[in-house]
């Protein structure tokens, strides 16, 4: 059965499953949807066109749906944060709809991890089996692919893409695109190298691992153009799936440079 403390604040136009826990002193605005088995432990504020999806549990002092931060107020009913199923969602964590620069759609994925203080701001689009840790910021617009780790009090420039299996290491501060499988360290906050040890965690063998450094190496290479690199490795490792991926992402169009390995 559904729980909802008395002393919480739910919309009777709000949508709520079969067994959700609304704690105390929750806020549930209008337009929220709540979807079977979510847990709001106390003191949570959902307001907007907000959807969470079954199995999500969130805790004390987060606040998700209210406007975005900008000096456009472009909030309304329009305005979506989508959110997936079985996400942990700690406390003091903040996520806000998308506008109408970025299609109007806030998107995290299921099975993440949204440690105490993280953001995820306007239009931003966040993968399955995403972590960011404590602080971890987001900014507008920010795409992050799925098994991506982004470490606490690391910041995400706007309009930025981090690969999927990606690693940002904390207090890292990410300007540009970050390829699939990367890790990037603070100070000077650069591609550094492969994410081995998350490589080895997802069940990549070792000889595919060898086959993504030697790609890797070649990609970066201090000869030749960045396109003439990326057409060698795309011809050279093209039977590769996993440095096709990486390929793939760089030849997508984006708004941000990409992430090189410091000088």
């Amino acid at each position: 059965m559904t729980k909802i403390h008395p002393s919480a604040v739910v919309s009777p136009s709000a949508k709520i499953g079969q067994n959700v826990t609304i704690g105390p002193f929750c806020f549930v605005g209008d337009h929220v949807t709540l979807h079977d088995n979510v847990t709001l432990k106390s003191h949570v504020v959902i307001d907007g066109n907000t959807t969470i999806g079954e199995g999500t549990l969130v805790y004390p002092f987060a606040s998700l749906g209210q406007p975005p931060q900008s000096h456009k107020d472009e909030s309304g009913p329009t305005n979506k944060l989508i959110i997936g199923k079985n996400n942990i969602i700690r406390e003091y964590v903040t996520m806000q709809p998308g506008t109408s620069a970025g299609g109007l759609v806030t998107s995290v994925g299921d099975n993440g991890l949204f440690m105490a203080g993280s953001h995820v701001a306007h239009d931003c689009h966040i993968g399955d089996h995403v972590t960011m840790a404590n602080m971890a910021t987001l900014a507008g617009h920010v795409i992050i692919g799925d098994h991506a780790n982004v470490g606490g009090l690391a910041a995400v420039h706007q309009h930025v893409r981090i690969g999927h299996h990606a690693f940002i290491g904390g207090t890292a501060g990410i300007k540009y695109d970050v390829i699939p499988y990367a890790m990037v360290m603070p100070h000077p906050d650069n591609v550094s190298g492969l994410n081995l040890v998350g490589l080895k965690r997802s069940g990549v063998s070792r000889e595919d691992i060898l086959e993504m450094i030697s790609a890797y190496n070649d990609l970066f290479a201090d000869h030749h153009t960045m396109q003439e690199r990326t057409e060698h490795v795309a011809e050279k490792y093209k039977d590769h799936k996993y440095v096709m991926e990486i390929i793939n992402f760089i030849s997508n169009d984006s708004k941000r440079a990409l992430s090189m390995p410091a000088a």
